[in-house]
């Protein structure tokens, strides 16, 4: 090998490793690229939210809704998690058990509606 042709090897490689960083960066920053583990946190916190709008969905299906939305508006932030638990509300349709998770979140998703 010639050392000009060395040398334009040489610079061709850099600027291949160049490009590759420079094009992961952007993708990173601007692309939407994202991690497998960002997007399975992204997953996770989709399927959390709409459970969720399925627990207070079902919360504001029930007859006594506006009864009950009083009642849990006089409770503590700590024991409304247990209010809606009783109340079966967070259970999804064919679960027999729920994620405290969903309930807290359900929690939250009434808090909405109980300062409108």
């Amino acid at each position: 090998m010639t050392p000009v042709t060395a040398a334009e090897v040489k610079y061709g490689v850099w600027g291949l490793i160049g490009g590759a960083v420079i094009a992961m960066i952007l993708g990173f920053a601007w692309g939407g690229w994202t991690t497998a583990r960002t997007t399975q946190q992204m997953g996770e916190e989709a399927i959390l939210a709409v459970r969720a709008a399925i627990c207070v969905a079902q919360f504001m299906k029930d007859p006594n809704h506006q009864e009950h939305l009083q009642a849990l508006g006089k409770l503590s932030p700590f024991e409304r998690a247990t209010f809606i638990e009783k109340g079966g509300w967070h259970k999804m349709p064919g679960e027999d058990t729920a994620s405290s998770t969903v309930t807290r979140a359900c929690a939250r998703g009434l808090d909405v509606l109980m300062k409108q």
